[in-house]
């Protein structure tokens, strides 16, 4: 067991899979953030886990914020690395050992992932096979299919925040989660951040977790509608708060663009067009501050958000 090394787990009505995850994670110190759970899993946890340090939120705080409250303790405990477990994720054998030896040895390594199978661990995740994918790491799946020696690690540009161990180093540099994203798109940026800030990612080929979630059917948005809005809102934060690319000026293009389209769409008397179209340029103005502010700040080198 690696004392210095503390699991994060972000829970949210998770009984469904909070005992099988908190078994497999039994011989580590554990943090649990629970974002206002209506189910029984505070109950739970503090009837069978009474060792595990839990923070009982008043509201739902979304995946990145919760995990900053955890990260940001156990940094205050000395930890060097901190494991970030999704609730419906469960460890297997000793992958933390394993990962923090990999880490350890090449530090360059800011996030390092095991391998994600699925939840009866007799296939990989399917999300996770596009992260190793052939023009992600050329290496990874012709290693395995041909029997060649695995490398220790291989790195890609992202892998999902599902398992993720990250080093003290990185967390002091990158900081934690933006909060410019509620839930989704937090562990794209984060991982846009590590790498602008000269860190790698990588996935660890002897290493495992069963991710235990179902394929999810994409959502599909009626126009206009407040999910869509919503949808689109996620896309351009995602897409122009990446701090490796010069977007800003393409952003404020786009805005330039939809306020013509917008224009054009009442004079050819288009006005559900255009009513769409204001409610998007109203969107794009309301985020460009804000974006704009995230990259300055993510640009520098700092325990951000913690």
């Amino acid at each position: 067991m690696m004392i210095n090394t503390f699991i994060i787990i972000v829970t949210y009505n998770g009984m469904k899979w909070i005992p099988k995850c908190l078994e497999s994670c039994k011989d580590y110190p554990v943090i649990i953030v629970d974002n206002a759970s209506s189910d029984d899993t505070i109950s739970f946890i503090e009837t069978y886990y009474p060792n595990v340090t839990l923070f009982k939120q008043s509201e739902n705080l979304g995946f990145g914020q919760a995990n900053n409250i955890g990260i940001r303790y156990a940094l205050d405990q000395g930890a060097e690395h901190v494991f970030l477990l999704n609730q419906d994720a469960y460890l297997v054998d000793n992958v933390l050992d394993k990962l923090i030896i990999v880490q350890k040895q090449y530090p360059a390594y800011g996030i390092l992932s095991p391998i994600h199978l699925d939840g009866s661990g007799s296939k990989l995740d399917r999300k996770f096979c596009n992260y190793v994918a052939y023009r992600k790491n050329p290496d990874f799946y012709s290693d395995f299919v041909l029997g060649k020696s695995l490398k220790k690690v291989y790195e890609v540009p992202f892998v999902n925040a599902a398992g993720w161990l990250l080093s003290r180093k990185l967390l002091e540099t990158v900081g934690g989660f933006d909060p410019l994203f509620y839930h989704y798109g937090e562990d794209d940026n984060y991982c846009q951040r590590t790498i602008y800030h000269n860190f790698k990612i990588g996935v660890v080929p002897t290493a495992f977790l069963l991710h235990d979630r179902a394929d999810r059917v994409e959502p599909k948005y009626k126009k206009g509608s407040t999910d869509y809005f919503k949808h689109i809102e996620l896309n351009l934060k995602a897409q122009y708060a990446n701090v490796n690319l010069p977007l800003m000026e393409r952003f404020q293009e786009l805005k330039r663009r939809r306020i013509r389209s917008k224009w054009r769409a009442y004079i050819e008397f288009k006005f559900q067009e255009a009513l769409y179209l204001k409610k998007e340029v109203k969107l794009i103005q309301e985020l460009e501050s804000k974006i704009k502010s995230s990259r300055k700040r993510n640009q520098t080198q700092r325990s951000h958000y913690l």
